[in-house]
């Protein structure tokens, strides 16, 4: 599976990688794990929304999932007004790990691993660990994308 690479920017933000004005590609996951982690998953029916509105957000092709009910992205974005408590951490876990469970459903991986971490007083990270179906493991941290929580 190849993607076009994605990379952190020199403002934190993740942008397309170019190597001398051409795409780069990336033949690992972690373009995959990037976009499923960064994109704004339709909230749940029971969840809070953090700024009291009624956008439930969600991703556009969602409606045309070939299985019922799939959808794509993170619930990440629930946390964006929240305070870096070992609760917050718990539900990021949990926000990454659902983002990333169509790696096992469709046999791309065996095991996924995802832990949140205090990077600083205003800083929420992860260390994702994904266990290919052919043993190979792969290690990401995510330091700077959920700041201010």
């Amino acid at each position: 599976m190849t993607d076009i690479a994605l990379h952190p920017g020199f403002d934190g933000r993740i942008d397309i990688k170019l190597h001398d004005g051409d795409l780069v590609a990336d033949d690992g996951l972690r373009t995959a794990v990037v976009l499923s982690l960064l994109t704004d998953r339709r909230a749940n029916p029971g969840d809070v929304l953090p700024d009291g509105s009624d956008d439930r957000r969600g991703w556009w092709a969602d409606m045309l999932a070939r299985a019922g009910g799939d959808r794509f992205g993170s619930r990440l974005w629930l946390l964006s007004r929240e305070k870096n408590l070992a609760e917050v951490r718990r539900r990021a876990e949990t926000y990454a790990a659902e983002a990333l469970e169509w790696l096992r459903e469709d046999g791309i991986a065996n095991t996924i691993e995802v832990e949140a971490e205090t990077v600083a007083i205003d800083r929420l990270g992860l260390k994702i660990r994904i266990i290919r179906t052919d043993g190979q493991a792969i290690e990401e941290r995510f330091n700077n994308l959920w700041e201010s929580l």
